[in-house]
């Protein structure tokens, strides 16, 4: 984990190695698993870690969430969301 690192747009980013994404029943939501416990995400976090494939550049993922929801301007707080996320570990750029 880096503090306050920064995504660029042109970045492509994926789940960290030491997490796995998934729909968790008994939680009713989405969660990232890891060795020491479990994060549960809320919706909106949800949608943009299911984007987080290594496919899609920072720039790709907050397009595609705004197809999803248009009319919602959500380019800041997705990249927040992503730095938070990179921050913790939880996503890293694809080498």
């Amino acid at each position: 984990m880096t503090a306050h690192s920064k995504l660029q747009a042109s970045d492509c980013v994926e789940i960290a190695p030491a997490f796995r994404f998934r729909w968790e029943e008994s939680q009713g939501a989405h969660v990232l698993l890891y060795p020491e416990g479990v994060v549960k995400l809320n919706e909106s976090a949800a949608e943009i870690l299911k984007r987080c494939t290594g496919e899609r550049s920072v720039t790709q993922i907050i397009a595609d969430l705004e197809r999803q929801f248009p009319g919602v301007d959500l380019a800041a707080s997705v990249h927040r969301f992503l730095e938070v996320s990179h921050d913790n570990g939880w996503i890293r750029v694809k080498a």
